[in-house]
């Protein structure tokens, strides 16, 4: 918790009385902690622009308060430039393991469901698309542009997204979260919350399956069990071949991204641990994509 943090959550005019402070830990492009006041209890994150991650913060809040409005996230208490102040929600925050349980995967689908088709309804303002293939050749730019110990590999992942990119072919378009992690759903007992809209943007839906099946382990099963439940029909041959092809994708940008973090960022972060674990999940989901269209 650094003393200029701290100065400036303290200085902010939305308290009433006596404040404490405690650091929230987890936050990969933010610092997060947890404020209570006489009013009750906040969360406050302290976040800037980051380009090269494809994050803007007027983005994130304008998202933050469309899910509000839709009923998926808590309400946005005070924004100013570079730090949101959140109402705090109770709860558990989901685990890998939670997510593919019979009593938390129907849930989550559904929590996504409404995110692609209810968020976009409350937004205003001007808005981001995130295509992760546009990403991924962007993070192959920066990765070139400040030498990183990677760069050899950029032209193989080029190819690979290239061929990913025309296997998913059209897409249908909604406004997805871009960041399904365990972490940024809250069970408070009685429901499921989304939170952190860092990469929100218009999207496939596919982009959002992807990352919610690659970012938390889920077995072939619950692959399947999820896209029945999001489609509401069991998925074709086709259907698989392009949503396997964008989990390839998800997971790639998730790698580039990891690289990219060890060349930017000055958080107390493991990227280079972070980058190895997600260039085997990529590899084996790219080995299982051949295979299947082969």
């Amino acid at each position: 918790m650094t003393n200029l943090a701290l100065s400036r959550i303290k200085s902010l005019p939305v308290w009433q009385g006596d404040i404490s402070i405690e650091a929230l830990k987890g936050g990969r492009t933010n610092l997060n902690f947890t404020v209570r006041d006489r009013t009750g209890k906040y969360v406050v994150r302290l976040g800037e622009d980051i380009p090269a991650h494809h994050v803007l913060r007027f983005n994130e809040l304008a998202a933050s308060r469309a899910a509000h409005a839709a009923g998926l996230s808590p309400e946005v208490v005070f924004s100013d430039t570079g730090i949101t102040v959140f109402a705090f929600i109770e709860g558990k925050t989901l685990t890998e393991k939670d997510i593919g349980q019979p009593e938390y995967l129907p849930r989550v689908v559904e929590l996504m469901r409404r995110c692609h088709h209810d968020v976009a309804r409350h937004l205003r303002g001007p808005s981001l698309v995130f295509w992760v293939f546009h990403v991924i050749r962007d993070y192959a730019a920066t990765l070139q542009n400040t030498a990183s110990r990677h760069t050899g590999k950029m032209a193989k992942y080029l190819d690979i997204a290239a061929k990913l990119e025309a296997a998913i072919g059209p897409i249908e378009l909604v406004y997805g979260h871009n960041d399904m992690m365990a972490a940024n759903i809250l069970d408070d007992g009685q429901r499921l919350w989304l939170i952190d809209w860092d990469y929100a943007g218009f999207n496939s839906p596919l982009f959002d399956l992807a990352g919610l099946a690659g970012n938390n382990l889920l077995s072939p099963a619950q692959e399947l069990e999820m896209l029945s439940l999001y489609f509401k029909a069991t998925p074709d041959s086709t259907c698989l071949h392009r949503y396997y092809a964008m989990k390839c994708a998800a997971l790639l940008r998730e790698t580039m991204w990891s690289m990219v973090s060890e060349s930017i960022s000055d958080l107390d972060i493991d990227y280079a641990g972070y980058t190895q674990e997600n260039i085997t999940r990529f590899r084996q989901a790219h080995k299982r994509f051949a295979g299947i269209s082969s």
